[in-house]
């Protein structure tokens, strides 16, 4: 019976009333209206969102209705009022009325997935939105959508993910997120790592979006730092109830990015695209696959004792301050500086391998 109530709340029951139902023939015409309901109601809760507003509201209502921590900071929130910066230990780098609202982050910004698109190099973001359904697909996918610090999110803008250590790094307060502006990198906080991770993989093979070697490498690092969590499964479960499919990266705990199944370039929403447009995006895809098929950067290169992330940190390497090869005491510690600081001047001729007098 609370089936029966439950689906009531449907439009299309509002018919039911006006039946006049004999008491021979109720139940039957009942079960039957319950089926052709039911029938209809399917589809539709496993609809992908149609745009980035609405995908939006379905976060707020649907994914993170009893959750109350943004994703950098974990600051208590509430959507309507805003976050409680005194509960993360917050402090406001320059924009408090940007700081006091929730907004909802592209964990791979739109810069990201829109810049290899035909419409992006024609108008920009504006003019995908208005001509490029697969782009409105992208930025609307649940997946890549975390409630964040408004302030944080707009600093973040389109900064690649990695080690802030520069002079000019700003970290908010007790909230462990670190904006570099003369770097150009956002470092997000350890235990929201690996869910980045997995949300790159998840876009680059959804729709064809190019990862670079270096970030790929480090994307590794970090997802075998910070496994799957209980949260980040259960945010999964109820994306895949609303999209009508998940993160395999995160329902199969994949650790090391590589293309579960059968490898495609892109998969998108039937109807919208299948595989790469022609003339569009090929080159960039199949960069992708190769970069994300290949064996961490610890494991290659000409050093016979390959870097191992815990022996680097018993090592106690870190990332501050930045060093030159010229700085650096050993290949491990350059690997370490290359891969889990992402400091790309290391590898200048970008073959994975960094200060080439070091590591030969």
């Amino acid at each position: 019976m609370r089936a029966v109530s439950a689906l009531c709340l449907s439009p299309a029951l509002c018919l039911l009333p006006k039946l006049r139902l004999s008491r021979r023939r109720g139940l039957s015409l009942a079960l039957i209206a319950l089926c052709l309901l039911t029938a209809l109601a399917t589809p539709a809760q496993a609809a992908p969102p149609s745009s980035f507003s609405a995908a939006k509201r379905l976060a707020e209502s649907e994914v993170y209705v009893d959750q109350d921590r943004t994703f950098y900071c974990d600051c208590a929130f509430d959507f309507d009022k805003g976050p409680d910066l005194a509960s993360c230990g917050y402090q406001v780098r320059k924009q408090p009325k940007r700081a006091a609202r929730i907004e909802w982050e592209h964990v791979m910004p739109a810069y990201d997935f829109g810049r290899q698109r035909q419409c992006w190099q024609e108008g920009g973001r504006r003019h995908c939105r208005a001509s490029d359904p697969v782009f409105r697909q992208a930025e609307a996918d649940l997946v890549n959508l975390v409630p964040s610090v408004g302030e944080v999110n707009g600093d973040r803008s389109n900064m690649r993910y990695g080690m802030a250590t520069s002079a000019g790094a700003y970290q908010y307060g007790q909230c462990p997120a670190k904006v570099d502006f003369p770097e150009r990198t956002f470092e997000p906080p350890a235990a929201v790592r690996g869910d980045i991770a997995r949300t790159y993989w998840y876009m680059r093979d959804t729709y064809g979006i190019q990862i670079g070697r270096q970030q790929q490498q480090l994307f590794q690092a970090w997802a075998k730092a910070d496994p799957v969590s209980a949260w980040e499964r259960e945010r999964n479960r109820r994306i895949a109830r609303i999209q009508g499919h998940g993160n395999p990266y995160v329902e199969g705990d994949t650790s090391n990015g590589k293309r579960e199944g059968k490898t495609e370039e892109k998969t998108v929403e039937k109807g919208v695209e299948k595989g790469v447009e022609k003339g569009e995006g090929k080159t960039e895809a199949k960069t992708a696959e190769r970069s994300s098929a290949e064996a961490p950067a610890w494991t290659k290169g000409r050093d016979s004792h390959p870097l191992d992330p815990e022996r680097a940190a018993a090592a106690a390497f870190s990332c501050t301050p930045r060093k030159t090869c010229g700085k650096m005491r050993s290949c491990e510690e350059a690997r370490y500086h290359l891969t889990q600081c992402g400091n790309a001047r290391l590898d200048g001729d970008g073959d994975g391998t960094p200060c080439e007098a070091l590591c030969r």
